[in-house]
């Protein structure tokens, strides 16, 4: 669902009051998805719940979950908000009322009604900032894919279903059985 906005410019943008709503700004024009299904919550919570203790036993940074903007930039206007997102302990600088640089990590948990286009779209930007790794997480196919930076577009690190564990470049250490994160 997409609201008409006009174009937001980034000086309205930092005027905005602060809300829950999940919302995106692609080319200034705000994107306002449906609400995520309690499957897609239950997911993430748990996904959150086994980052977020590694990172906090590890005493490696900080872990959010959305709605939290991510600048992606400035002109035309382009945010998106993960449903994950992980900053190193060393880089938690670029955190204010908004992400200004890039997470290290960030997870999109997918939905039926992700399309191939979206989606794509989302990575280029994740990708073009700078993000180290991302996690698609299927709650309908029982599947984790992460991806890494390689030096012109994303590769795949593995694709890890019931059974796996998943590893990670980035959350070095991380063992992670599939199973817990789908329950």
């Amino acid at each position: 669902m997409t609201l008409q906005t006009g174009h937001l410019t980034y000086e309205e943008y930092l005027k905005s009051p602060e809300t829950m709503q999940r919302y995106e700004i692609v080319d200034g024009e705000l994107i306002m998805p449906s609400a995520p299904s309690y499957e897609h919550q239950s997911v993430l919570k748990r996904l959150f719940f086994r980052v977020n203790q590694f990172v906090v036993q590890q005493d490696w940074g900080d872990v959010a979950f959305a709605p939290v903007d991510v600048l992606i930039q400035q002109a035309p206007l382009r945010t998106r908000q993960p449903d994950l997102l992980a900053i190193r302990k060393e880089r938690l600088t670029i955190i204010g009322p908004y992400v200004d640089g890039p997470p290290d990590l960030v997870a999109e948990v997918l939905s039926p009604s992700n399309n191939r286009a979206d989606l794509s779209e989302e990575l280029a930007d994740y990708y073009r900032l700078g993000v180290s790794e991302c996690w698609l997480v299927s709650p309908e196919a029982g599947s984790v894919e992460v991806l890494v930076r390689g030096e012109a577009d994303w590769q795949r690190l593995g694709l890890y279903g019931w059974g796996d564990i998943i590893r990670s470049q980035v959350l070095e250490g991380l063992e992670l059985p599939v199973g817990e994160i789908f329950g």
